[in-house]
């Protein structure tokens, strides 16, 4: 680890954890719902992907065994604030087959698989990207594996972490070369970078209100400088 750039690392976090405050994330009520919600909100807002969420429980299928069972043409109506509703249809019942059958339904026993081995399981299914993957991983799994969005992308690279356009395992080695793995910081750093993505370093930066344009007189975003 670079000692340098591990401090730096743990003080934006420490600046926007100040401003925010603790995110509890993932926002769902189930382990389960957790996975759903990581297919669903593929490209498209967590607003979105939450509605269509709602609209499977309340429609009594929010279940691994329901959705194994159901006709994607029953799962896509209910998921249409999702976007892409007919592939992610088929998305929710492929994963949900491979969750009942493999896994027994259980997050627990999903859990004790090794990660590398999970995650190259995970990306096996159709339709699931490294983000998605890695989103179950931490989130439900509560294994150290950093996710990364366009917000991680977008952020670092106006500091300088990272080159502009970098590629997810580029920007995911920027954490895990340089911080402990600990599941419970990865899980509420990638939520701060929500966060401040979604609300205020959009593609026209908020500059004036972000609370790590300067961090400690020695961090500084290079985007909005004089």
């Amino acid at each position: 680890m670079a000692a340098t750039l591990t401090g730096d690392l743990i003080q934006i976090y420490e600046a926007l954890f100040a401003a925010f405050g603790h995110q509890h994330w993932w926002p769902a009520r189930t382990p389960f719902e957790t996975m759903i919600g990581a297919i669903l909100t593929q490209n498209v807002s967590w607003t979105n992907a939450a509605q269509a969420v709602r609209s499977l429980e309340d429609a009594g299928i929010l279940d691994p065994h329901l959705l194994a069972a159901a006709d994607t043409a029953e799962i896509a109506p209910l998921i249409v604030p999702s976007r892409y509703y007919n592939q992610k249809a088929e998305r929710i019942r492929e994963f949900a087959r491979v969750y009942v059958a493999e896994f027994g339904a259980d997050p627990a026993a999903m859990a004790t698989v090794e990660t590398g081995e999970l995650r190259e399981r995970l990306l096996a299914l159709r339709g699931f990207g490294k983000e998605t993957a890695d989103t179950i991983l931490l989130y439900v799994c509560e294994k150290p594996v950093f996710v990364v969005d366009a917000y991680t992308r977008r952020i670092f690279s106006r500091y300088g972490f990272l080159p502009e356009g970098a590629s997810y395992d580029l920007t995911q080695r920027l954490f895990a070369e340089n911080l402990e793995p600990d599941a419970e910081l990865f899980n509420d750093y990638h939520a701060q970078i929500v966060r401040l993505g979604n609300t205020i370093c959009r593609k026209s930066p908020l500059c004036d209100r972000c609370p790590i344009r300067e961090v400690n007189g020695t961090l500084r975003c290079a985007v909005g400088r004089t």
